[in-house]
């Protein structure tokens, strides 16, 4: 009897508990769309509807008792009438019966037989729709006592214009009988431009200046009287500084984050963060024009729209960009926040968040959410959430055609100037603990349903839905 009573507290001291009992599957997909008037792409007018689907798998594999591997690939597909207007004269419509293509098959609209475009209207070029994918894979390993975590990750992503790939580690301690936690994580980011520029600017710079010539050939360039201008003259237009293409096509990120845990009491928790991210390369967005106040205008399409240009009714003129975005070459972001979660009792629980940024670029940003999820079955918990955002605009943003050409660096791009922000969700998840439904060798662990509502003070509005199911392999 001694020698198994030896035994038994043998194996009890040794055993330890896994840190990922088994394989993990989350399978997501969300579904998005916006509508807006002040497309970037366009100069800070124009639509900005926009449609994305995006799923993605994340695939968790217990190694052994102390490390786990995770993969998450995903893809996300999107349809943008903003990004379809970086060629904005390759239309295709039917007007007045008359089917009507690109700048070589000129075509018919409110009487106007010529070339159009619209910032208002959707093109049919290649950058109306695209698809972004990426794969990341990660690694933890957890102490004996699991009270240190360390991890890291590779990342591969791509889209239409830039290429990127990213690697980072992390280190995690918990003290005070693991009531306390302190988190150390770093990540780089190398990613590269394959520039798109506005067409009107790229055919400038194949043509060697010359308006006669590629895409410019026979075709009307507008003053803004609506009169045709000589396209041999001084008195026509030609970009700012005859518009020089991207010459250093990198853009990477570095990103220091820390954060502090500590459970305040039985019920409650509280967590801080700070993250300090350099940015350095080309951090602009060479597909977005900008328009200059102390520049006169020039358009292509029909003279009699000119007058209602920045109005939806505008059909079928566009106006010639003086330059893309350009900004600086480095900025510093700064992020601090704090988490604060209180448990009730069993049905009710509160999150609540808030975070400051502040960046050199001039942009301040407060954002506070709240979520509370209400436990209203034994497997269903509904979330309500509300998150509040606001924002100044940075120091080189202008609204449409109100920069100056003596300016360095500008931005026409709303998603940087000042708005206030509301978002209203609702989100339910299914929770089944003991994997009782089950599909091949996986057991259903979860399912997790939310929608979101989005509306900013300029006026762009969005919603989201979104989907996840976790499954736990036998």
């Amino acid at each position: 009897m001694p020698l198994m009573a030896s035994a038994q507290q043998e194996n009890v001291s040794t055993y330890k508990k896994r840190v990922l009992e088994s394989t993990e599957v989350d399978i997501l997909s969300s579904y998005y769309e916006q509508t807006g008037n002040n497309a970037s792409v366009t100069g800070g007018i124009g639509t900005e509807q926009l449609t994305d689907v995006a799923p993605s798998i994340v695939v968790s594999v217990p190694l052994n008792a102390d490390d786990v591997l995770s993969v998450d690939v995903g893809i996300s597909t999107y349809t943008s009438a903003s990004s379809s207007n970086l060629n904005p004269f390759d239309l295709t419509r039917s007007v007045g019966g008359v089917s009507g293509a690109s700048n070589s098959a000129p075509v018919t609209n409110n009487g106007y037989e010529g070339v159009i475009g619209s910032p208002w209207v959707a093109s049919s070029g290649a950058s109306r729709q695209d698809t972004w994918g990426g794969i990341t894979v990660g690694y933890s390993h957890s102490s004996d006592s699991r009270d240190q975590i360390v991890s890291g990750h590779a990342s591969f992503a791509s889209e239409y214009d830039y290429v990127s790939v990213g690697f980072g580690g992390g280190y995690t301690r918990l003290f005070n009988e693991k009531n306390t936690e302190l988190s150390l994580k770093g990540s780089v980011y190398l990613d590269t431009w394959l520039p798109r520029y506005p067409t009107e600017l790229d055919s400038y710079l194949e043509a060697g200046g010359n308006l006669n010539s590629g895409f410019f050939n026979g075709v009307d360039i507008l003053n803004a009287n609506g009169d045709v201008t000589d396209k041999n003259g001084s008195e026509s237009w030609k970009p700012i500084n005859g518009f020089g293409l991207i010459s250093d096509k990198k853009r990477n990120s570095f990103a220091l984050s820390i954060s502090f845990s500590q459970i305040l009491g039985k019920n409650t928790q509280m967590s801080l963060f700070a993250d300090v991210v350099k940015q350095q390369g080309w951090l602009a967005n060479p597909m977005q024009r900008v328009y200059f106040a102390d520049v006169d205008n020039y358009f292509i399409g029909n003279p009699a729209s000119i007058p209602n240009y920045t109005s939806a009714q505008n059909t079928d003129v566009f106006m010639l960009a003086d330059d893309m975005e350009r900004l600086p070459d480095s900025r510093l972001k700064v992020p601090i926040g704090v988490r604060l979660n209180h448990y009730f009792n069993e049905i009710l629980t509160v999150r609540t968040y808030y975070r400051y940024y502040f960046d050199d670029w001039g942009l301040q940003s407060h954002t506070a959410s709240v979520e509370v999820p209400i436990k209203i079955a034994q497997k269903f918990t509904c979330y309500p959430s509300y998150r509040y955002y606001t924002q100044s605009q940075i120091d080189y943003f202008a609204p449409f055609d109100s920069h100056l050409s003596t300016s360095a660096f500008y931005t026409s791009d709303f998603d940087l100037s000042q708005y206030d922000a509301h978002q209203i969700g609702f989100g339910i998840t299914y929770t089944d603990i003991f994997t009782k439904f089950r599909t091949w060798k996986f057991g259903l662990k979860s399912i997790d349903l939310k929608y979101n509502n989005y509306h900013r003070t300029t006026g762009l509005k969005a919603n989201y839905i979104g989907i996840g199911f976790k499954f736990e392999m036998d």
